[in-house]
C-alpha cells in the first residue's frame, strides 16, 4: 500500500469515528470549548476525553512503549484536520497529552512515566500549568514563587500563579519556581509537580466581563510538591520549560487552524448576508485572511517536518528557527480577523443579541482575538525572540529587580 493511499484510509477512518461518536449525549460538544468558550460543558468534555482514549485516539504521537501510538507527522495532521472539520471540541487533555506528557517521555524519570502517563492517556487525569505570574507574564524568567526544601527532602510551594486556564477542573498542575533564593533570571528554577487537592492551594476564578471564569488565580502556602515530582534536577527548571513549550508549537497547531477556517467561513456567510459580499475592501480583506491561513499552513508544515527530521522520524524533535514566527503570525492575523468580522456586520456588531447564534460567534472571535497578542508572550516579547534567538542579534538590555 502506498503512503497517499494509506493516509487517505486514515482520513476516512477518522472522519467516520467522529461522524460516529461526536453525536447522541456528544452532539451538544460540536465546535465548543476552544479559545474563549473552555468553561463550555467541563464535565462532558472530560468524559469525551475518555471516549477518545477508548477509541485509540490519545497520545498520537508518543512512543510505542510510553503507550502512544507513535504515528508520523503527516498522520497526526490528518487526524487533527479531521477532528477540527467534523467539529471536535475544545480538549479537556490537551495540557497533559500535548505538553505535559511529551515532555515526561523526554526528561521525566522512569517512575514519573509510570504514574503519570497512563491517567493523561485514558482521560481520567487532567493538568493545568503554573507558568506565569503578576510580575512575570511575558518575561517567564521574572519568577518570584519560590519552593523551600523541607527536612523530608520534599518541597514547599510559596507564591501565585495566574492565568491559570481549568485550574478548576483539573487534579494535577507543573509549576516553575525559584528553589535558589540567590538566584535572577532563568537560574535556580526548578520544575515541579503538584496534586491541587492538598492544604496550602487556593484557586480563585478570575470573573470575565461576559461572566465566566475559565482562567484563574492559584495561590501556594508551603503547599507540598513531593520529592519524586521534581522533573529533572534543582535549578533545572528553565531547561524543562523551553522542552515543554516546544512541545506547544507542535502539531495542535493544525486543528487551530481548522479552527481559524471556520471562523472565516463565518465571515464570509455573515458578509453575503449583510449584502456587503460585493464590496471591494471587504472583498480585498477576506481574499489577505485566506491568504494568510495558507501562510499559516505551510510554514507550520515546515516546522513540524523540520521537528520530525530532527526526531529521526518521530515527532517530538527540537523545533527550528521557523517555530519563532509562528504566534506572532497567527495572533495578529487571527486578532485582524476579528476586526473584519465586526466591520461585516456593522453597526449590528454593537448590539447583543443572545438569540443570534452567528453574530454571537463573530463577537466572541472578536473580544477573545485582543488577548491572542498578549497573552503566550506579547507581541513585543516575540519580536525580540525572533531578532536574537533567530537571527543572533544583540540581546536587548534587560533591568535589573
Amino acid at each position: 500500500m502506498n503512503s497517499e493511499t494509506q493516509y487517505q484510509r486514515l482520513r476516512v477512518e477518522v472522519a467516520n469515528w467522529m461522524h460516529t461518536h461526536l453525536s447522541g449525549e456528544f452532539a451538544c460538544l460540536k465546535y465548543r470549548g476552544g479559545p474563549g468558550d473552555e468553561e463550555a460543558y467541563p464535565a462532558l468534555r472530560k468524559q469525551w476525553e475518555r471516549e477518545l482514549a477508548a477509541g485509540g485516539w490519545t497520545g498520537l504521537g508518543w512512543p510505542a512503549d510510553q503507550g502512544g501510538r507513535a504515528l508520523t507527522v503527516a498522520e497526526q495532521v490528518i487526524f487533527h484536520e479531521e477532528y477540527a472539520r467534523a467539529g471536535g471540541p475544545g480538549r479537556m487533555g490537551h495540557i497533559g497529552e500535548g505538553l505535559l506528557g511529551p515532555t515526561l517521555i523526554a526528561c521525566g524519570t522512569d517512575d514519573q512515566r509510570r504514574r503519570f502517563l497512563p491517567g493523561i492517556l485514558n482521560g481520567t487525569q487532567f493538568w493545568c500549568q503554573g507558568y506565569s505570574e503578576p510580575g512575570a507574564g511575558s518575561d517567564l524568567a521574572n519568577i518570584r514563587t519560590r519552593a523551600v526544601r523541607d527536612d523530608a527532602g520534599n518541597w514547599r510551594v510559596y507564591g501565585q500563579k495566574v492565568w491559570t486556564s481549568l485550574a478548576h477542573d483539573s487534579d494535577w498542575i507543573f509549576v516553575v519556581a525559584r528553589t535558589d533564593p540567590e538566584s535572577r533570571g532563568n537560574r535556580g528554577l526548578s520544575f515541579l509537580l503538584m496534586p491541587l487537592d492538598q492544604p496550602g492551594i487556593e484557586i480563585r476564578p478570575i470573573k470575565q466581563l461576559n461572566g465566566g471564569a475559565e482562567f484563574n488565580e492559584v495561590f501556594f502556602d508551603g503547599a507540598l510538591a513531593a520529592a519524586e515530582d521534581l522533573v529533572g534536577a534543582p535549578g533545572d527548571g528553565w531547561r524543562i520549560a523551553m522542552t515543554l513549550l516546544g512541545f506547544e508549537r507542535g502539531m495542535s497547531t493544525l486543528g487551530q487552524q481548522m479552527q481559524f477556517i471556520r471562523e472565516l467561513e463565518w465571515v464570509i456567510d455573515a458578509a453575503r448576508e449583510a449584502g456587503v459580499a460585493h464590496d471591494a475592501v471587504i472583498r480585498q480583506r477576506i481574499a489577505r485572511a485566506w491568504a494568510g491561513l495558507r501562510v499559516m499552513r505551510y510554514n507550520a508544515l515546515r516546522m513540524l517536518a523540520g521537528a520530525d527530521d530532527a526526531a529521526g522520524g518521530a515527532a517530538g524533535g527540537a523545533l527550528g528557527r521557523e517555530a519563532l514566527i509562528y504566534k506572532y503570525y497567527w495572533s495578529n492575523w487571527h486578532r485582524e480577523l476579528g476586526q473584519l468580522a465586526m466591520d461585516v456586520l456593522g453597526p449590528d456588531a454593537n448590539l447583543l443579541a443572545a438569540d443570534d447564534a452567528k453574530r454571537s460567534r463573530l463577537q466572541g472571535v472578536f473580544l477573545f482575538s485582543r488577548a491572542d497578542t498578549i497573552y503566550a508572550g506579547t507581541n513585543e516579547i516575540q519580536l525580540n525572540i525572533m531578532a536574537e534567538r533567530g537571527l543572533g542579534m544583540p540581546k536587548e538590555p534587560r533591568g535589573t529587580l
